[in-house]
């Protein structure tokens, strides 16, 4: 059981930002989130979740770091990919209310302010909420709208659409999120697990202040879409299912009528073995889709059975040694 927080009692907020290879972001966004969060309160961290980069992303956060000890800095022993250096993160931060966003400015950090409205208001969880997306491709924009309209229509949990992993959430929804075994780290869906009361903010979402983006390219926004498909749903299962049946049926209605065609001479219908080429790849590719999406169920299984650790730290910078040791005994890191 949670206690209810006074609207404006001293509180400590933990902003989570994963990096990689954002040097020019990083030293624009600190500027911006620190004149955010001081009109909020004094009692906050802002942690660095960073996967090994090789440029100066990593110095430039120490520069920050030396003139504000609020800022901290975890750096992972290799690149474990943006959805563990979130979770990560979240196992060390020590905020009543925990912010995820990216470092790249399209999180835009003066809407910080509003979801800790929301929070204060009752609201253990405040989603970002994509109204537009500048900057990005046709294809990239429908990729997104497909795959959140397919996980709207099978996900066995509510997942909102065009909400990325920018969030606030409460300090029992980040326990619990912690303490889910799934090695996949979709956040969206493990905080639609979770559950507990849920708010949405809209925002334009603006283009990137410097360079490309180094998580979410195409194919990592296709690679997020499959997670969260195949990790929320065994529709696919089933679907590849009820698709084996209706070829079957299929196939044997059209070689009943292709028999009945060569009994009666029924040309063109019966001339040359064409047709039925083609229906044999046909059916060969269905077959191969459908062994594909038992092979992703399989694989996910995979990787939960390993027990792998989600992430391995090589260097806390800014935690307490008891304290930074004490999360370096969580299970999954």
């Amino acid at each position: 059981m949670s206690i209810r927080r006074l609207p404006f009692s001293p509180m400590l907020l933990s902003i989570v930002v994963p990096v990689y290879r954002e040097e020019k972001n990083v030293q624009e966004f600190i500027p911006r989130i620190r004149a955010v969060l001081g009109a909020i309160t004094e009692d906050y961290e802002i942690i660095f979740s960073l996967d090994p980069s090789p440029d100066r992303t990593e110095d430039a956060i120490l520069e920050h770091r030396a003139k504000d000890p609020r800022i901290k800095l975890l750096k992972f022993s290799r690149r474990f990919g943006q959805p563990m250096a979130i979770i990560a993160g979240m196992q060390y931060a020590s905020g009543d209310a925990v912010v995820v966003m990216d470092v790249d400015l399209q999180d835009p950090p003066e809407l910080v302010a509003e979801m800790v409205a929301q929070w204060r208001a009752g609201f253990d969880v405040v989603m970002a909420q994509r109204r537009s997306r500048q900057g990005e491709t046709l294809l990239k924009k429908l990729v997104a709208r497909t795959g959140y309209a397919i996980i709207k229509r099978i996900s066995e949990v509510p997942i909102p659409p065009n909400t990325g992993e920018f969030r606030l959430m409460s300090r029992r929804v980040v326990d619990e999120v912690v303490r889910l075994k799934e090695t996949h780290g979709f956040l969206r869906g493990l905080v639609a697990v979770v559950g507990f009361k849920q708010a949405t903010l809209q925002f334009d979402r603006p283009q990137r202040f410097a360079g490309s983006g180094n998580y979410n390219r195409l194919w990592g926004s296709i690679k997020v879409g499959v997670n969260g498909i195949v990790c929320f749903s065994s529709y696919a299962l089933t679907l590849s299912t009820q698709l084996g049946f209706l070829l079957a049926g299929g196939s044997f209605f059209f070689g009943l009528l292709y028999l009945l065609a060569k009994i009666f001479n029924l040309l063109p219908f019966a001339s040359g073995n064409p047709t039925i080429v083609v229906l044999v790849l046909f059916m060969g590719g269905i077959q191969l889709i459908s062994v594909g999406i038992l092979g992703e169920y399989v694989a996910r299984i995979y990787e939960e059975v390993r027990g792998r650790p989600k992430f391995i730290v090589d260097a806390a910078v800014g935690f307490s040694g008891a304290d930074a040791n004490d999360r370096l005994d969580k299970p999954g890191c």
